[in-house]
């Protein structure tokens, strides 16, 4: 127990020491102004433009971002889509792969446009080296992109008087991947080829396996360079079935603590930025202690739940629930991992999440179900987490009969229309999702337990799906036209209404006039806030979540011998 709360600060040390430089440099690079990387980057950046055309050039209102944002993510859906169902007549297909089915190639096309990344297949048998490189491994860098470059659109419509352009999609997005996640994914890709995660185009090694006669095939494959932006974007998509419990994915403990780092990182340094960016350390510092509470509080619970065994294995096993997870990480860096995969919109995982204890595999559940905004993805987590405190303040403005206030702008009906389309699209369809699968003739057949278990693996996966995370518990039978349809749709409404909400709310703060602060200006940054905001979202997610949880993991944890 002493060493796994040693390594819990160490991590805790080391992702704040780096997400600080990180957050003035992500500041400076979205602000225009001069970095280090300027002599390497600015040429290709210019060559990006010119290709791109004169809409580079052009200040856009919030419709017209809006509709880029569109334009482009359908235009990567289908590229996505077209890849996976022709990649047998593609390139790089050392193991000769046949394209997937429609629904398959539909799902995982909207899956990882959405920066969801829910895998219903296995990658090493399913797609080629083409597939992975030029379908998924683009997308988990340009789907990153699109959710820092709204978080962008909104914060600038906060420090923007009387503005109705929010910037322009094409240099955000640009200036995101250049600046941004390439660099640090080129950094992380190759420590983790030193540590031993494969980068090859050589196809499968067939070998003799222990059972005589029978072959077996070793699966190879370009992993060090999706895995780096996999976890950096918080993607999470694995290049193997295993995801991150697989050795040729995350080989030692060195990799799994610099992977893990890597799934916070973004979203530590774009909570450092909006201290920056909003010219007040403070605000920032409201947001990064209730993100700090709710997720210390989630990695206590999941430690100590998977350091208890059953009563019937306490005396055999001192060790704690090994079940489903590596040796090599253990109960504490599996339970890390959990925890940080859930908050972040990451959704890798480093052991198997339906093996956890009930309430081990509750609490990261329930993380998602708050709308990933504990750190969150990249860019979206830290817009959906505002979201939250324009909804503490607006309720807070009417306990104390104040019209409500945040960073000088005026909280209007209109933008609490648009927080209401972030904070409520994710549970409403999280829970349509679980209903619909409920009542689906076929649902038991594709599950492994029944049960209160096998209510946990439904809403488990819809909870991952309407929250753009794509973990899933292994025992729910995903590759089926029914949850490919009824997945991928999900995944779309969640992505783009919030996004498109934010964008609008951006442009709406953009007009208003700043307020001058006053003695009667309600404080954002006291811990009375601090302690307000916690509550709010931590109530929300209650009260739409609670009567589904006591039936599924309550009542198994309930019902465990």
């Amino acid at each position: 127990m002493i060493s796994i709360i040693f390594y819990n600060v160490l991590f805790f040390v080391v992702l704040i020491g780096l997400g600080i430089p990180l957050g003035k440099y992500c500041y400076k690079v979205m602000t225009g102004q001069k970095v280090w990387l300027d002599r390497l980057v600015k040429p290709v950046e210019k060559v990006t433009y010119r290709l791109i055309g004169q809409e580079s050039q052009k200040k856009m209102t919030a419709k017209t971002y809006g509709v880029a944002v569109i334009a482009f993510s359908f235009f990567s859906f289908l590229a996505v889509f077209l890849i996976m169902l022709l990649q047998g007549l593609l390139p790089l297909n050392p193991a000769q792969l046949k394209g997937t089915s429609l629904s398959l190639a539909f799902n995982t096309a909207l899956s990882f446009t959405t920066n969801t990344n829910w895998q219903a297949y296995s990658g090493e048998t399913t797609l080629s080296t083409f597939s992975q490189i030029f379908g998924l491994t683009v997308q988990n860098f340009v789907s990153a992109a699109i959710g820092i470059s709204v978080l962008f659109v909104l914060l600038r419509g906060f420090m923007a008087k009387k503005q109705k352009e929010i910037g322009n999609f094409w240099q955000d997005l640009t200036k995101s991947t250049l600046y941004i996640l390439l660099p640090i994914s080129i950094v992380i890709a190759l420590f983790l080829v030193s540590q031993g995660v494969v980068q090859s185009f050589s196809g499968p090694i067939v070998y003799d396996s222990l059972e005589k006669g029978v072959k077996s095939w070793l699966y190879l494959g370009t992993a060090a360079s999706q895995v780096a932006i996999k976890q950096l974007g918080t993607n999470g998509g694995g290049y193997f079935g295993s995801n991150s419990a697989h050795p040729f994915e995350n080989p030692t403990v060195l990799s799994n603590f610099v992977e893990n780092i890597s799934i916070l990182l973004i979203p530590m340094a774009l909570l450092i930025a909006f201290g920056y960016f909003v010219k007040d350390h403070k605000q920032g510092r409201t947001l990064f202690i209730v993100t700090m509470i709710i997720f210390v509080l989630a990695l206590v619970g999941v430690t100590l739940s998977e350091l208890h065994t059953s009563p019937e294995f306490a005396e055999l096993i001192n060790m704690g629930n090994l079940e489903g997870k590596e040796t090599r990480f253990g109960v504490g860096w599996s339970a890390l991992w959990a925890v940080s995969t859930t908050a972040a919109s990451n959704g890798s995982v480093n052991g198997m999440m339906d093996s956890f204890t009930p309430l081990g595999g509750m609490i990261p559940m329930f993380l998602m179900q708050l709308g990933e905004i504990v750190f969150g993805g990249a860019g979206s987590g830290l817009y959906g987490l505002i979201a939250f405190l324009i909804l503490t303040v607006f309720i807070a403005g009417l306990l104390v009969g104040r019209t409500p206030e945040y960073l000088g702008k005026k909280i209007e009906p209109f933008d609490m229309k648009m927080v209401c389309l972030v904070v409520l699209t994710p549970p409403l369809m999280t829970l349509l999702g679980t209903m619909s699968f409920v009542l689906w003739p076929q649902a038991e057949s594709m599950l492994t337990n029944s049960g209160a278990h096998g209510f946990s693996e439904i809403l488990y996966a819809f909870s991952s799906l309407a929250n753009n995370n794509g973990s899933a518990f292994a025992g729910l039978q995903a590759d089926t036209s029914f949850l490919n349809v009824v997945g991928g749709l999900t995944m779309l409404v969640v992505r783009f209404i919030p996004m498109i909400a934010v964008i609008f709310l951006g442009e709406n703060l953009a007009k208003k006039k700043t307020v001058a602060i006053s003695e009667g200006t309600l404080s954002t940054t006291n811990g009375t806030f601090v302690g307000m905001l916690f509550c709010v979202i931590i109530l929300v997610g209650a009260l739409s979540f609670l009567p589904a949880l006591a039936l599924g993991p309550i009542a198994d944890f309930l019902t465990m011998k």
